[in-house]
């Protein structure tokens, strides 16, 4: 592999901004997908004997919770790679810098993705209102359509990891990348030429002056 020939037409400080910026964009874009593709989750309001209305789901519609989840971590690790790979093409500025905006992409990424994710999936659907439900002694049962579930939970750790993966998935691809790359300075801009890097050469002869004879033994 052999390094960048010509000094980069951006600064370091752009390169790593355009990458954040623009897997914020894309985050946004796939959020705005994951709406369109995720399960709804379908349900009842039911009247109970004592008078209380309760929530049910119907059948296995509650294993949606499930899978609009992992479909939104799916997509986002889809993304992860495919920005890893793209950012990793940008040769001129590969390093450390880059990988950094990557990461912190990702995770805005997946910020993004939740939050227009989840508005879009609440126009959709709207809310489910339990108290208002129109369930009566003559009809006890009422069927909702819930929106999916953008985390597989509310606990503050599961959020967390839900925006962490993509950001691990990215950083992987990247790092996987560098240990690949055969050049200590990964191509980048400056080039960095060592002693004793390879000089093509197949072969190099060298005259070996002859051995002077032994003295005579006395």
């Amino acid at each position: 592999m052999t390094a960048a020939t010509h000094p980069p037409r951006t600064s370091a400080i752009r390169a790593a901004l355009t990458v954040v910026v623009g897997l914020a964009l894309a985050g946004a874009l796939v959020g705005a997908l994951w709406a369109w593709l995720a399960p709804p989750v379908k349900g009842v309001v039911a009247l109970t004997r004592a008078g209380d209305k309760i929530k049910a789901h119907i059948g296995m519609e509650a294993d949606n919770w499930f899978t609009s989840a992992f479909l939104m971590v799916g997509l986002l690790s889809v993304l992860a790679v495919i920005a890893a790979v793209a950012v990793w093409q940008w040769k001129t500025h590969r390093g450390p810098v880059l990988a950094a905006a990557l990461a912190a992409g990702s995770l805005l990424a997946a910020a993004s993705a939740a939050g227009i994710g989840a508005l879009v999936a609440h126009l959709r659907y709207g809310a489910v209102d339990i108290a208002g439900a129109p369930v009566s002694e003559q009809q006890r049962v009422h069927y909702i359509t819930e929106a999916p579930s953008v985390f597989f939970g509310h606990s503050p750790l599961q959020i967390a990891v839900s925006l962490l993966v993509p950001a691990a998935v990215a950083a992987t691809v990247y790092l996987l990348a560098a240990v690949a790359c055969p050049r200590d300075d990964l191509g980048a801009w400056p080039p960095v030429e060592y002693p004793g890097s390879p000089t093509g050469r197949i072969g190099t002869a060298v005259s070996v002056p002859a051995a002077a004879p032994a003295p005579p033994s006395p």
